[in-house]
């Protein structure tokens, strides 16, 4: 955007216009009687006398640019400060053999884990409707069976969620598959007690700031712990010391299927697994957080729906506008045709006397 820093100056652009007027007004002309003008007539104008009024024009356009210069032209980009404060969100998701179970999802019948995936999806980019996304937020993902494993590393950078969650997939080997709540509860919370030094590298050089304004995981399981070296109960005494609530959601319940592949087709085959729902109550209960069970996807996305209205980030946005001095080309370019029209007054269109 442009911006005049002395727009009166534009008030001389009156005189300047006057200026023809007030020649064509004040300078009488010399005459010359002739006889005839008949052979004068015929004999047709040059170039030169058809362009006789070329160093006057130029003269005026040179006023005109050292008015510009006067009234001092800038040239403004408007910069804008994004002062965040945000939400550190672990997503913790259970990915053992047992979340192969049956769930029901936009009229399909999903296994437990994809639906998960797709619900988290949802909550982190937004569906439109009733989750409007995070993108002030710092997100990162692990999963975990009998190992816990950092998927995403924390991100303000959302394009990159989906590609990773789709790397999330149900424990292939069996001598992986497990239940490690307590040491994927750790390995979240540690990386959010780092959270800090995560916003500072992807910040780097830039004017932003960004503020954690609070520090949560959300785990999310169907079973019960079964594997790893560390207590989920320890865990999350540990987690709230380093002021991070967890969220914890029961997935399933109850009779479930699992679909099963056979020569001879694919059989629904109940499976049962029990929650240990009494766990999850006491980690979400010594951090600050809750407990809620998800019996299907619309349940699941209701909860989601609680967390998002709980945990809201802010954004407050500085707008300023930065001036650079652009009278310079003005300036030179109304002194360039100022010598061009002595130059030609003086040579091409030189006047005797």
């Amino acid at each position: 955007m442009i911006h005049f820093e002395s727009p009166w100056a534009f008030l001389l652009l009156i005189i300047i216009a006057a200026l023809p007027i007030i020649r064509r007004l004040t300078i009488k002309k010399g005459a010359v009687r002739f006889s005839s003008t008949k052979n004068a007539a015929r004999a047709g104008r040059s170039l030169r006398q058809r362009l006789h009024q070329l160093p006057t024009v130029i003269r005026l356009l040179a006023m005109v640019c050292i008015v510009i210069a006067i009234a001092r032209p800038q040239t403004g980009r408007e910069q804008i400060v994004d002062i965040s404060k945000g939400v550190a969100i672990e997503m913790v998701l259970d990915r053992s053999g047992s979340m192969a179970a049956e769930m029901e999802f936009d009229g399909h019948q999903m296994n437990r884990l994809d639906v998960v995936k797709e619900v988290f999806k949802k909550f982190a980019l937004g569906d439109g409707e009733d989750l409007p996304g995070r993108p002030n937020d710092l997100i990162g993902m692990i999963a975990f069976a009998r190992y816990p494993d950092t998927i995403c590393p924390l991100t303000l950078a959302h394009g990159a969620l989906s590609p990773f969650l789709d790397t999330i997939k149900l424990v292939q080997v069996r001598s992986e598959d497990g239940t490690a709540i307590g040491d994927a509860l750790a390995l979240a919370a540690a990386r959010l007690e780092k959270a800090d030094e995560a916003v500072a590298l992807q910040r780097s050089g830039s004017k932003k700031t960004y503020e954690i304004k609070s520090k949560i995981i959300i785990l999310m399981s169907d079973g019960e712990n079964n594997a790893g070296k560390r207590d989920p109960i320890q865990t999350a005494e540990l987690a709230a010391e380093w002021g991070i609530k967890v969220y914890t959601i029961a997935i399933g319940g109850g009779q479930a299927v699992q679909s099963v592949r056979t020569p001879f087709g694919v059989y629904k085959v109940p499976v049962g697994h029990r929650v240990d729902t009494s766990a999850l109550k006491q980690i979400a209960e010594k951090t600050g957080g809750f407990f809620r069970e998800a019996t299907d996807a619309d349940s699941l996305s209701s909860i989601y729906e609680e967390i998002d209205q709980m945990e809201k980030s802010e954004i407050e946005s500085i707008k300023y506008i930065d001036y650079n001095e652009s009278f310079i080309p003005f300036l030179i370019f109304g002194l360039f045709l100022i010598g061009l029209e002595i130059l030609l007054s003086n040579t091409l269109f030189r006047k005797i006397p």
